[in-house]
């Protein structure tokens, strides 16, 4: 079973240092827009800004590490990440103490958190790819799956709970503290690590950093999967802003029935993140993609039907456990499938391309999304997105468009 098959020791340490990190930002999810917004009396252009700038800015930083991290131990650079995050995370409390504290730190530390978020990950994948047998990447990355939905579920609600005792510098400090325990639980790994060195796949510094690109582009399922990847993310997490001027504006939800809307379908995480090893051995690779694919943008115009009361909130509640099941089903088979068909050598490159493309998607589509929204309404917002992610399984790639090199797992390699 999925729970019970150990991935030895090592892999122990990087999975608990991530459950550590990801529970702080749960804990923390939402505090700096929420202290723009309680502390500094940001309006709602600076709200969005910090949304959306800030990560979009990281993404832009993150492009020439992907070649720094490449060829660097991967421990070493997740440890310094983790630091980098800490001290970032940090000195928004110490500002606030000493009555310092301002909107641009707030951008700056959004956009350094987004930038080192990304190559912690690279570095992580790569890393991951050498801790463990090929046979085990599907089980390793449900595994960080179902760590990261269910951090979501637990994380926010008790968040909100410190925000309203405390007020929102705890959750920060929570945050912060998160990153520096997940720096020593990397410390923990023990085992040599050797120095990357670069191949022929690389044509010089000044085309390093695109490499990435120029592998996805050139596979034939890749391609299809990343810019499917990219429509997706950026619909989905487009409609979190509209769904909450929908459901606290204008249907008049309670802040705590709108947390619990959210946090409590992320456990929909674990039984999907659970469910994917059995069903690629059933179903095979191809099939998540097409079929779970889409499966997971088929709900998204029913968040337009949306209704006040108790049925609303099942709505929604019901709505976002059936993306979450999916999404955390096809995650870990495509995160995998990712990895397996990536060069040792261009691990680090490809995946923080991956990263990059889908943070900037986010920002644009939400930007643009959150235009259409001052123009025509959350609802008929909501139902355009709905209608647009329709459209993504069309990326979808078929069993025909992989390669004779790529072929689907067996149930021997799998079970």
């Amino acid at each position: 079973m999925l729970g019970r098959k150990s991935l030895g020791r090592q892999f122990g340490w990087l999975w608990a240092a991530s459950a550590v990190s990801a529970y702080g930002s749960g804990l923390g999810f939402g505090a700096l827009p929420l202290i723009a917004v309680l502390v500094l009396h940001a309006g709602p252009v600076e709200v969005s800004a910090l949304s959306a700038v800030g990560p979009a800015v990281g993404a832009l930083l993150a492009v020439p590490l992907g070649p720094w991290v490449e060829f660097r131990r991967k421990r070493p650079t997740m440890i310094l990440m983790d630091l980098v995050r800490f001290t970032a995370m940090a000195s928004i409390p110490m500002a606030h103490f000493f009555g310092r504290l301002g909107f641009v730190q707030l951008l700056v530390v959004s956009a350094v958190v987004a930038a080192s978020r990304i190559v912690f990950n690279a570095a992580s994948g790569a890393y991951l790819k050498v801790l463990v047998r090929p046979d085990d990447l599907l089980v390793a990355n449900a595994r960080f799956e179902s760590t990261h939905w269910s951090s979501l579920a637990v994380g926010p609600p008790l968040g909100g709970a410190a925000i309203g005792m405390f007020g929102p510098v705890v959750t920060v400090v929570a945050d912060a503290v998160s990153y520096l325990l997940s720096a020593l639980g990397i410390t923990a790994i023990r085992g040599r690590e050797e120095v990357p060195r670069g191949t022929g796949g690389s044509r010089g510094r000044t085309a390093a950093p695109f490499d990435g690109w120029r592998h996805i582009m050139g596979h034939p399922v890749l391609r299809p999967l990343y810019f499917n990847h990219l429509l997706v993310a950026g619909f989905v997490m487009a409609t979190e802003p509209l769904l909450a001027v929908l459901l606290l504006r204008q249907l008049g939800f309670p802040p705590w029935q709108y947390g619990l809307a959210f946090a409590a379908p992320c456990l929909g995480g674990l039984i999907g993140s659970r469910l994917a090893r059995r069903v690629v051995v059933r179903f095979g690779r191809y099939w998540v993609f097409r079929t779970v694919g889409t499966l997971r943008v088929i709900w998204l115009i029913g968040l337009a039907l949306v209704r006040p009361g108790t049925v609303g909130l099942v709505t929604v509640m019901a709505i976002e456990v059936a993306i979450i099941i999916n999404m955390s089903l096809y995650g870990p088979v495509l995160a995998a499938y990712r990895l397996e068909l990536t060069p040792r050598h261009l691990v680090a490159r490809t995946l923080s391309a991956w990263s990059i493309g889908q943070q900037m998607s986010i920002a644009v589509l939400t930007a643009l999304v959150g235009m259409l929204s001052a123009a025509i309404g959350p609802r008929a917002a909501l139902a355009v997105v709905g209608l647009l992610a329709l459209t993504t399984p069309l990326l979808l790639p078929r069993p025909n468009q992989g390669s004779r090199k790529d072929p689907e797992p067996s149930r021997s390699r799998l079970g």
